[in-house]
């Protein structure tokens, strides 16, 4: 800026203002944060991914000196909360917890208002959970093998509940159907409480749900666990192989959560969180107290989470396109 030109032409006040809002973003970081942070969480309450923001929420809480106050803003699968975070100032005052499903509706509702990772910016990873694909206790199913032999004996009889179009198990259960050439339908439900009802009852055939919430159930004997979804057997299911060792190669989906703020937030407050998100979900408590309800935590520097969502985008976008997936509005 040529001060001798601008100085004579504008008012003192103006020019202040002026060279304040061109001072580096850095500077602006320097005492974040001093007041109330809002974290919305696009799920309804109880259900493990808000528990598990939850916990992280309060650790943060004690780490930055100032409160957090969760929102829960579910519907639309997640696009109801995540609309409301995008159109929040990019100050750091606003988060969103992000999940597998916000990367999956990027695709199934070209319509929305917002793009992810255009009107976002990543910020810290935090955990993965892999998911169970069980039966209902009664059902004549025992094992991976029986469950697609009677699927491909009875095309388009079998079905699958979620928690809805979007949602980690609906996409689970696309990824088994493209990966096994099955034709089993789809059933979604308003949240899981009615499909976990319903697989219990034996009113739906199968249903993929987050180990940490359905292990009760399986070991009170209230369902028949069939696979689990990730790279190795969970911990707290270890006589239950995966999808892939049980012969649907290549399968893997797990149930993740992060953080993400919306687009221009100061490179200084994205870089303080994700570094103090990363310190709390390394710390040995919280490794010890998620290892024993299958959870894992999971730290990846900005650029990392960053790369690790653009691949989540991709990656069910090629499926939805593969498997014909109807747009949700």
């Amino acid at each position: 800026m040529n001060c001798s030109l601008v100085c004579r032409a504008w008012p003192l006040a103006v020019l202040s203002a002026v060279i304040a809002s061109l001072a580096p973003l850095s500077a602006r970081a320097d005492d974040y944060p001093t007041r109330t942070i809002r974290m919305i969480v696009p799920f309804g309450a109880g259900g493990p991914t808000d528990v598990f923001t939850r916990v992280i929420g309060e650790e943060l809480r004690k780490a930055l000196g100032q409160p957090i106050v969760m929102e829960n803003r579910p519907g639309a699968g997640t696009i109801i909360g995540t609309t409301e975070a995008a159109k929040s100032a990019p100050d750091g005052y606003t988060l969103l917890m992000i999940s597998a499903t916000q990367t999956t509706v990027e695709t199934l509702n070209p319509n929305k208002s917002y793009k992810l990772m255009r009107d976002f910016v990543p910020i810290a990873s935090l955990m993965n959970s892999e998911l169970v694909l069980v039966v209902p206790e009664r059902s004549p199913v025992n094992t991976l093998q029986d469950l697609i032999a009677l699927a491909k004996a009875k095309p388009g009889v079998l079905n699958y509940g979620s928690s809805g179009p979007g949602s980690n198990y609906h996409m689970a259960g696309e990824l088994v159907k493209n990966l096994a050439g099955l034709d089993i339908v789809h059933v979604p439900y308003k949240g899981s409480t009615g499909a976990r009802a319903d697989i219990i009852s034996g009113q739906i055939d199968m249903m993929f749900d987050s180990v940490p919430t359905m292990a009760p159930m399986i070991q009170a004997g209230l369902v028949r666990a069939i696979a689990t979804t990730g790279k190795k057997r969970s911990a707290i299911l270890p006589d239950v192989p995966t999808l892939d060792e049980a012969g649907v190669k290549g399968f893997q989906a797990t149930l993740w959560v992060g953080f993400m703020a919306p687009a221009g937030t100061p490179p200084a407050i994205v870089e303080k969180l994700n570094s103090e998100i990363s310190r709390i979900v390394s710390s040995p408590a919280i490794k010890k107290a998620w290892d024993e309800q299958g959870a894992n935590p999971i730290t990846m520097t900005q650029p990392q989470f960053k790369a690790f969502m653009d691949a989540e985008v991709e990656k069910w976008a090629k499926l939805i396109k593969a498997n014909n997936i109807a747009p949700i509005n």
